[in-house]
């Protein structure tokens, strides 16, 4: 039975809807780069790096359930499988050759760029077509990506 949302035109709802499994694509396809990552760092300040990027998986994973999530409250499907992930990520492939720390921090930080430039995008297109609340959700994402991408750049020594 769908979930009755007072308010949310069908356009609001399938905009979000669309909106929120890009994002969960996105998202799904950073975390495997950023485990991806962690299991291969070697290098100055090893430990630490290697820590932070669980945490920052640890962070995103919060936020693409809350993605999922809200999916199913407009009454659509998540989609979060390897073979959709793979077709619809619009996120670089990860390099699997990798070992130096600060290799592995630019690449992971490219991608986070990435993904909070798409959820931005995402932010205001569920905006303008009436879903606040997928709108906070989405906010709430970015909001955490850009600290996160600050956290992982402080490794990288200034240009």
């Amino acid at each position: 039975m769908p979930v009755n949302l007072e308010g949310l035109s069908d356009n609001a709802r399938k905009t979000a809807i669309d909106e929120l499994n890009a994002r969960l694509a996105d998202g799904l396809a950073l975390a495997l780069a950023i485990k991806q990552a962690h299991w291969n760092v070697k290098g100055r300040n090893f430990i630490a790096i290697h820590e932070l990027f669980d945490t920052v998986r640890a962070n995103l994973d919060v936020h693409l359930d809350e993605f999922a999530e809200r999916v199913q409250q407009l009454d659509g499907t998540a989609r979060g499988t390897a073979e959709v992930v793979a077709e619809a990520s619009g996120l670089a492939p990860y390099p699997t050759d990798l070992t130096a720390a600060e290799d592995h921090l630019r690449e992971i930080c490219s991608r986070m760029r990435a993904h909070g430039a798409k959820l931005r995008k995402g932010i205001e297109a569920v905006g303008e077509a009436g879903d606040e609340d997928s709108a906070d959700i989405l906010t709430g994402a970015s909001r955490t990506a850009d600290k996160d991408l600050w956290f992982m750049e402080s490794h990288l020594e200034a240009a």
